[in-house]
């Protein structure tokens, strides 16, 4: 990258700007801060403005602290983001302050300060920006800053880069004290325009608004040139000791290892897996200095919450490609590193510390190869995966300039075992009931695999759709994705007849979410004809896709959950044709009595490992349904005597419920056995038919 390509651009828009209130322009100001890694990550930093309000039971003018509330993402916060404070009640609290003993109690303190009844809780940073003696402040974590932050030598740093326009203060645990901290700086120090946080990240402030975000850019600007200067011709973290796979070749490794690694982390619930391997990720991993610098933890706040004290360093040599060593050996690395975490809560915890939590790794570094982490959600996983980049980023600057210094380890434990965190923790909603598991779907775009991909959603899992028809996946993944997010839904083209294609696709789903929890198998054709008319290809088309194909699934959908060790259900969508006879249908039907025979014999596989295997059993599920376009329906109709219009009627009314069946009541069906509801069901068949006396199952 050129420096021009390197500097951050303001994108304030005055024209737009100009007819916003001051409320209006914070949240402007925090969007376009947002919308750049650079300046901070998901989740990161905080924005703040001092507005002149009127009082609800006054009507007097006051002055109110907008500040972006607690676990907000100044990126995407919309108005009802901000917590609203009035700032006299703020001021006030000060006399209420026993010490910096006893600064967690102040939190209790913020709702009481609450302007309009904003049911917008507060953070902790609050009183940081409420001290500042500013109008508009902002804190953010750019990379470029917590590098100055993270050095050795950060304070003597801070004055070479900035002089005295940006000062500095010593770490500090964010709260109240540290409010008060920045307070007094700007008292001592009017003239500056900021301060660096030691091992915590930037603020800055004015009293306009544009004048802020425009400053902000500049002191972040600073330090990208300074680091370029600095660093230029040198090689980052000691050269490299390691080359990288070919891109195929590091997914091929990533595709073996996740599963192993999501068995081991998902004791206490389903994990969901995410994999990198940009340039800066390769660099890292590669290096000589990686082993050394992981060990030091990271340093921002931000960033150690969300990737845990330290990674776990998987023992590849891509030289000698010694996966199959590894994967044997990567239970003791997993166990060391937890008895390692187990060390440190106990070398750290305080009397009145939560319980230790779960002690597995939440960043795996992999060398040749790239990174792989695991967090209770796919979201969560990939921003994590994000903040490590933002701590690669840290500790390339810092240890090129100076020396890296990661948190201390007292200090990292108190914040990741502050009580208040734990609070924030335990206010969250419960998970779904689906929460951290991973689909496959095949057929995925038809109108039973979309309808159970989307019910499955619903209950927040992961879908991978996996489906033949190119273009209706496209759609039926942009239509999912706009409703549920585009971190849970991948497609992969695949042909449920082609062994290649479906070993690829395990590897595909492998990657992008660390493992399978589920399968169902849903892919399907349907012809009528004759005995005498049909055809050795009719007869070998229907067995291929409707017998093989599901075998094929199957078996790679077993290979992946016996790795995972963490059981799985399966579930075969199959046809009320596989238990009643159809005239006209003979190789459907027998392709269809194949399914669930084999869905019986899996199950006996199955169950030593806890993989379920279950069979839904429907019947003229027309609405959506691809296998009833062109000539299936025609054929149908032809047996019955009927038109295409008057095929639906006939079968609603030959169902003793005289119900139409409809894809969302297959879904219905495929949920209860891809959920724990049916945990002490195997070799089962749900038939949801409307009623049909001739597929009872005894």
């Amino acid at each position: 990258m050129t420096p021009a390509t390197t500097r951050l651009l303001s994108k304030w828009d005055e024209a737009k700007a100009s007819s916003m209130s001051e409320s209006e322009k914070l949240l402007y100001r925090s969007n376009l801060l947002g919308s750049d890694k650079r300046i901070t990550n998901y989740g990161g930093g905080n924005t703040s403005a001092k507005v002149m309000e009127k009082d609800p039971l006054t009507g007097e003018a006051v002055e109110v602290l907008w500040v972006k509330g607690s676990g907000g993402d100044v990126g995407s916060i919309k108005m009802d983001g901000f917590a609203t404070l009035y700032m006299d009640k703020l001021n006030a609290l000060k006399d209420l302050y026993r010490g910096v003993e006893f600064e967690d109690e102040m939190v209790g303190y913020l709702p009481h300060c609450t302007w309009a009844l904003n049911p917008r809780a507060a953070s902790i940073d609050t009183p940081l920006h409420a001290y500042v003696p500013k109008k508009h402040v902002d804190h953010m974590h750019p990379d470029a800053i917590i590098a100055i932050a993270a050095s050795k030598n950060s304070r003597a740093l801070t004055q070479q880069i900035f002089g005295d326009t940006i000062g500095w203060l010593p770490w500090k645990k964010p709260g109240y004290e540290l409010g008060l901290w920045l307070e007094k700086f700007c008292l001592e120090n009017p003239d500056a325009k900021g301060v660096v946080l030691e091992s915590h990240g930037l603020f800055t402030w004015d009293d306009d608004a544009k004048a802020c975000y425009e400053l902000t850019l500049e002191i972040i600007n600073t330090a990208i040139a300074y680091f370029e200067k600095e660093t230029s011709g040198k090689d980052a973290f000691g050269g490299a000791v390691h080359q990288s796979l070919e891109a195929a070749e590091r997914r091929a490794v990533a595709a073996k290892l996740m599963p192993a690694i999501r068995g081991f982390v998902s004791g206490n619930q389903h994990m969901a897996g995410n994999f990198e391997d940009s340039d800066a990720v390769l660099e890292f991993v590669n290096s000589k200095d990686m082993q050394a610098l992981a060990a030091l933890g990271t340093s921002c706040p931000d960033h150690f919450l969300r990737t845990k004290i330290r990674p776990l360093v998987v023992a590849f040599d891509p030289a000698k490609g010694n996966i199959d060593e590894v994967l044997e050996g990567l239970s003791a690395q997993v166990a060391a590193y937890r008895e390692d975490y187990a060390a440190y809560y106990a070398r750290c915890k305080h009397d009145d510390s939560p319980a230790i939590r779960d002690p597995n790794a939440v960043v795996y570094l992999v060398p040749g190869v790239g990174m792989i982490t695991f967090a209770k959600d796919k979201a969560t996983a990939r921003i994590s995966g994000e903040f490590y980049v933002n701590a690669i980023n840290v500790m390339r600057g810092s240890s090129a300039v100076s020396e890296y210094c990661g948190l201390p380890e007292q200090e990292a434990f108190d914040i990741e075992y502050w009580l208040l965190e734990e609070a924030k923790l335990q206010r969250m909603p419960k998970p779904k009931s689906l929460a951290g598991r991973v689909a496959l779907v095949t057929g995925g775009a038809g109108g039973i695999g979309a309808a159970t991909a989307e019910r499955y959603l619903s209950e927040g899992a992961c879908v991978m759709l996996a489906d033949i028809d190119e273009a209706a996946l496209a759609s039926t993944k942009d239509t999912l994705s706009g409703r549920y997010s585009k971190d849970v839904v991948r497609t992969v083209a695949m042909n449920v007849t082609d062994e290649a294609a479906v070993t690829a696709a395990y590897a595909e789903v492998s990657v992008e979410f660390g493992g399978i929890d589920i399968l169902v198998s849903n892919a399907g054709i349907a012809s009528s004809a004759p005995i005498e008319e049909t055809s050795l290809e009719l007869w070998n088309k229907n067995m291929s896709i409707l017998s093989t194909g599901y075998f094929l699934v199957s078996r790679e959908a077993f290979k992946v959950m016996r790795a995972q060790a963490i059981g799985g259900s399966v579930v075969f969508v199959a046809s009320k044709n596989g238990l009643a006879a159809s005239p006209n249908a003979a190789a459907y039907c027998t392709a269809k009595a194949s399914e669930i025979h084999l869905a019986r014999c899996l199950a006996l596989e199955g169950a030593e490992a806890g993989i379920r295997v279950n069979v839904v059993n429907p019947d003229a599920v027309l609405r959506g349904s691809k296998i009833w376009e062109g000539e299936w329906l025609d054929q149908r109709a032809s047996t019955y005597k009927t038109d295409k219009d008057g095929l639906e009627e006939m079968y609603r009314n030959r169902s003793m419920l005289k119900r139409s069946v409809l894809p969302e009541d297959i879904a219905e069906a495929a949920y209860f056995f891809a959920s724990d509801k049916s945990a002490k069901s195997t070799g089962n068949i749900i038939n949801v038919d409307a009623g049909n006396k001739e597929a009872f199952t005894r």
